[in-house]
């Protein structure tokens, strides 16, 4: 019985420190990363900032800090996707993907993500739970790409909870290829980072054209962080506009950045 006892500590703590090792290096890469590429450009994109405000470097430190928290805390609700498959709730299909299937998966992940982040987003914002849960990350009023997990642990959790709870649901249709699931946490760091970077890069028109002015932008998760009442969505604008909460001068304060090289707009304060 003991013995038993061991080997699952010994599995679960070797999923754990597998998922650690692989959520770490994700974040590490994509924030470092974008922040060096941003310092290297740092001439052209200056223009470019979306606030006034500069983070200080104690600001950083705390994003840091809180995300490697969060990157601890994410492997142990991990540890319900592989529950879930174990008993047989999850599947999980290690040959060779159809290509179709694959992206439809991928596709479905991300619109299911995105989905999930706004009404959970929501709910971290009623106030029984905003001081509790998300008063962490709201810290981060001027973000850096250091914050894209600079969460409180409840949040951490509600986060990670996305994971076996689509894994469940879509086993229900057919089993999730693991390159989907590495292919949907890819796409959410990179827009995660870029999205708490500061810095507009879109063009001018993105946020009202047809073809692009249902994604989101820096600018629109930047005033969630400056203002807080409005733009709870991650990857698409729908949810906001659907449900009345995109910032009333989202359009003009994204046209004021992004004109900004060519006028003498002022940079958008909060």
């Amino acid at each position: 019985m003991i013995e038993t006892l061991i080997e699952i500590v010994r599995t679960f703590a070797a999923h754990w420190f597998f998922g650690f090792q692989e959520e770490l290096i994700r974040y590490l890469v994509a924030a470092a990363g974008v922040t060096a590429i941003f310092w290297l450009a740092r001439r052209y994109i200056a223009a470019r900032r979306i606030q006034q405000r500069v983070a200080t470097m104690a600001d950083r430190r705390r994003e840091i800090f809180q995300s490697i928290r969060t990157v601890a805390i994410f492997p142990f609700v991990g540890l319900l996707t592989v529950a879930a498959v174990g008993l047989g709730l999850g599947q999980v299909d290690f040959g060779p993907p159809d290509p179709l299937i694959l992206i439809i998966q991928v596709v479905v992940i991300i619109l299911a993500h995105d989905t999930y982040f706004y009404w959970m987003h929501r709910m971290l914002h009623l106030r029984a739970m905003f001081r509790r849960a998300h008063a962490a990350h709201h810290n981060s009023r001027t973000p850096t790409s250091w914050a894209a997990y600079s969460f409180a642990p409840i949040e951490s959790v509600t986060e990670a909870l996305f994971g076996p709870i689509i894994l469940i649901a879509m086993s229900w249709i057919v089993p999730i290829y693991p390159i989907a699931g590495l292919f949907f946490a890819a796409h959410q760091m990179l827009r995660n980072v870029l999205g708490h970077s500061g810095h507009e890069l879109a063009w001018s028109g993105f946020t009202r054209s047809r073809w692009t002015g249902w994604l989101t932008t820096t600018t629109h998760h930047d005033l969630h962080h400056s203002e807080g009442r409005y733009n709870f969505g991650i990857y698409f604008t729908w949810w906001d506009r659907m449900m009345g909460t995109e910032h009333p001068r989202y359009h003009e304060k994204f046209e004021a950045v992004v004109s900004r090289g060519k006028t003498s707009t002022d940079p958008v304060t909060a």
